[in-house]
């Protein structure tokens, strides 16, 4: 039969989408480039806000109305079953615990097809890990992944190795929160990340999303891999807020101060590190002075990136209980927060132009004719010439948007 893989959500999701497409063509099940073609989906779900999991609702009801086969996996599959049964009675629900039990599920199902298994290379994201040690009351994916369970290092470098042997020029690292990888097989991310930089390929490799309490004890030796210039010199660590009473409601286990103690130790390694963080804007309790600080902490830090999202209560979970916002004030705020990090990334990128840049390597189609490249510390360079995905190339940098850089390639 067809098929087609449609994930929503984190990198990880993706990633675990991936392997699902790997198993399905294992099987002998034909992959199609669209759900329109295909007689089954494999919805891959996320429900981290309730935007999302409304657009997981619309999604599956559109995809009943088209007669197709479903098979839901993914957060949803796990801690909204009955929802999903309501609009899809007929469907196969698949939580990410179960995922060895895919293949089985889903032969019994649809049987074995005709179809010769491809080599997929994917988008060359390997999941590491599933759930965390973290307790966040706002959190609803904890309920849906579980407690930290870390994938056998040795598999892992196993994939990573054919992920290299088959052309890939880019891998990235993904979990819920990679910086407590290993922690419950005694090992940690700084050792598998040594393990899989023993390949000799020329490749690129990018750490994932960690909490910044994961990140603290494995900081230094997580440092000493980034002297490889393989690796991307960039970290995803979510603040969430500035404010230390927000952060306490939060149960994120670290200060505002900490976190900047923590960022600094980063840029005092390598002045160059780009940082990326998130902020949620109207956590219950939030006050003015509250929003405030998360203010002076967005101007203090001058990260590359800031992700900021309105508080979003999700069922079950102890912020959902707590004295809300109101609406009004968390939109208003997070409009300011907006605007101020909007402000603060184009400085950062406006210091950028005149620069050359070596060795960027090309990861994707943009927009308007361009290619977007990467430099070592993963800042996006839109690129208006014809270049092709995995090269590399040098450039100087000509330009630039709040999000991204512009430049022109160099001749060589």
């Amino acid at each position: 039969m067809r098929y087609f893989v449609e994930s929503y959500g984190c990198t990880m999701n993706f990633g675990e989408g991936d392997q699902l497409s790997e198993s399905m063509s294992a099987m002998g099940h034909e992959e199609v480039p669209s759900p329109d073609m295909a007689d089954i989906v494999i919805l891959n779900t996320c429900t981290v806000v309730d935007a999302t999991e409304k657009k997981m609702i619309r999604r599956m009801s559109d995809l009943r109305r088209a007669g197709k086969e479903v098979i839901v996996t993914g957060c949803m599959a796990k801690i909204q079953a009955g929802r999903v049964m309501i609009r899809l009675p007929d469907s196969i629900i698949i939580p990410p615990e179960k995922y060895c039990d895919f293949q089985p599920m889903v032969s019994e199902r649809y049987g074995i097809g005709c179809s010769p298994a491809e080599n997929r290379q994917g988008s060359n994201i390997i999941p590491i890990s599933r759930g965390c040690l973290g307790n966040c009351t706002y959190c609803i994916t904890k309920f849906a992944r579980g407690r930290l369970t870390s994938h056998d290092p040795d598999g892992l470098v196993s994939r990573f190795d054919s992920m290299v042997g088959g052309g890939a020029k880019e891998i990235l690292i993904a979990a819920q929160d990679t910086g407590c990888y290993g922690s419950d097989i005694g090992t940690d991310l700084p050792s598998l990340l040594k393990k899989m930089l023993k390949n000799k390929g020329d490749f690129k490799l990018r750490i994932g999303m960690m909490n910044p309490s994961s990140l603290m004890p494995i900081a230094d030796d997580l440092l000493d891999t980034m002297e490889d210039p393989r690796v991307y010199r960039f970290l995803h660590v979510p603040v969430q807020s500035g404010s230390d009473s927000v952060l306490v409601s939060m149960n994120r286990q670290y200060s505002a101060g900490e976190f900047l103690n923590l960022i600094g130790k980063l840029r005092l390694r390598y002045p160059d590190i780009s940082i990326s963080t998130d902020v949620i804007s109207g956590f219950p309790g939030e006050t003015d002075g509250c929003h405030n600080e998360s203010l002076r902490l967005i101007e203090t830090l001058r990260a590359d990136t800031v992700n900021i999202t309105r508080f979003s209560s999700r069922p079950g979970t102890e912020a959902a209980i707590m004295e809300p916002v109101h609406g009004r004030i968390s939109k208003d705020r997070s409009a300011e927060l907006t605007d101020l990090k909007n402000r603060v990334e184009l400085e950062n990128n406006q210091r950028m132009i005149g620069k050359k840049i070596c060795r960027a390597l090309i990861t994707e189609t943009g927009k308007e004719g361009t290619m977007i490249a990467r430099t070592q510390n993963y800042r996006p360079v839109a690129i208006c010439s014809e270049l092709t995905e995995g090269s590399f190339v040098d450039v100087e940098i000509t330009d630039c948007k709040p999000t991204y850089l512009i430049g022109r390639v160099l001749n060589n």
